[in-house]
């Protein structure tokens, strides 16, 4: 029975640790349904912070292979809590950055508080805020590849507008792994992927070839 009790009473102990990381995964879930307002402006296309937050890990993956000199969890984690603030904050485009302040510092430390890793979270987006190590680096411009991407999605579906978008993002990267990766996004068919194989037999009548 005394074995029993102490058993509850650790247990009970580390339940305080499970609720509060429970209530982060919630939290985490809003994030698909915050939506990026950038595309308000662009007059075309929709994205969620979360999908957003999708393909910029899948990009920091790329580029920490093609810089293995870099630490790739550290920037994979960079990429994955990037705009995590913003599941309080909203995301704020450019215009409304010019007349609004999120707070995103207290944002993250009054999240960090209740969770059992809260100081390595800190640790790592402000480290990727400084934007001094490769890390950082590799991060935000994984960043403004994944911006880069939904613009050339966007151009790709006839919205001129988007195109003119493009050159000014270009120039916010840091690294030549993202230049060399942006001067192929912005030539290569977002369907290119899929579709490269339009005059297949398989496309004509279903055959394989």
């Amino acid at each position: 029975m005394r074995k029993r009790i102490g058993l509850l009473t650790g247990l009970g102990k580390s339940m305080k640790d499970l609720a509060s990381i429970v209530n982060f995964l919630f939290e985490v879930g809003i994030l698909a349904k915050t939506p990026r307002s950038g595309f308000y402006f662009l007059g075309s296309g929709n994205q969620s912070v979360a999908e957003h937050i999708h393909r910029v890990i899948f990009i920091g993956y790329v580029l920490s292979t093609m810089a293995p000199q870099a630490s790739q969890v550290k920037v994979i984690k960079m990429c994955l809590f990037h705009d995590l603030a913003e599941a309080r904050t909203s995301d704020l485009n450019y215009v409304h950055q010019k007349y609004a302040k999120a707070d995103e510092s207290q944002a993250l430390s009054d999240l960090s508080k209740t969770l059992p890793f809260g100081e390595e979270l800190i640790a790592i987006v402000n480290e990727y805020n400084a934007k001094e190590t490769l890390e950082a680096k590799l991060a935000k411009d994984a960043d403004q590849l994944e911006w880069i991407m939904s613009l050339k999605e966007q151009v790709d579906t006839g919205n001129s507008r988007a195109e003119s978008w493009i050159p000014s993002v270009i120039k916010r990267l840091q690294t030549e792994a993202a230049q060399k990766l942006a001067e192929i996004i912005i030539k290569t068919p977002s369907d290119n992927w899929w579709f490269s194989d339009k005059n297949s037999e398989w496309r004509i009548s279903k055959k394989k070839d």
